[in-house]
């Protein structure tokens, strides 16, 4: 990896970790547990699907997917606290509420990501 690559990945590994921070300290939406990692994941999710056509359409160097799609979408989205969350549901016996989330955040980013696809493709 190359100096200015680095320097990509972690801008946008701190500015994605910023944000979810920030998402995620507020109170849940909704009352609805994992409520704000979901949306993280969705937001992550609609990004990076635009980020995927943009680079391709406007021939961008494949560098800028250190910031965008590595650093800043993958510290975004969080795998490790959605598992964790859906772990606590499970040992709460809490499974009907850890399976709509389990179906919700897979579900929900794959159509978020290609929703953000589609949309980028209409606008271009």
């Amino acid at each position: 990896m190359k100096g200015i690559e680095f320097i990509l990945l972690a801008g946008g590994a701190i500015l994605g970790a910023y944000i979810r921070y920030k998402i995620t300290s507020f109170p849940l939406i909704l009352d609805i547990i994992g409520s704000n990692v979901l949306i993280v994941n969705i937001i992550g999710s609609f990004i990076l699907g635009v980020f995927s056509i943009l680079l391709i359409h406007w021939n961008l160097d494949q560098r800028y997917s250190f910031f965008v799609a590595i650093g800043f979408c993958g510290s975004l989205t969080t795998m490790s606290s959605f598992a964790l969350e859906n772990i606590v549901m499970f040992e709460n016996k809490q499974i009907l509420n850890m399976m709509v989330n389990v179906l919700a955040n897979v579900g929900l980013s794959f159509l978020a990501l290609y929703g953000g696809r589609v949309l980028i493709i209409q606008l271009l």
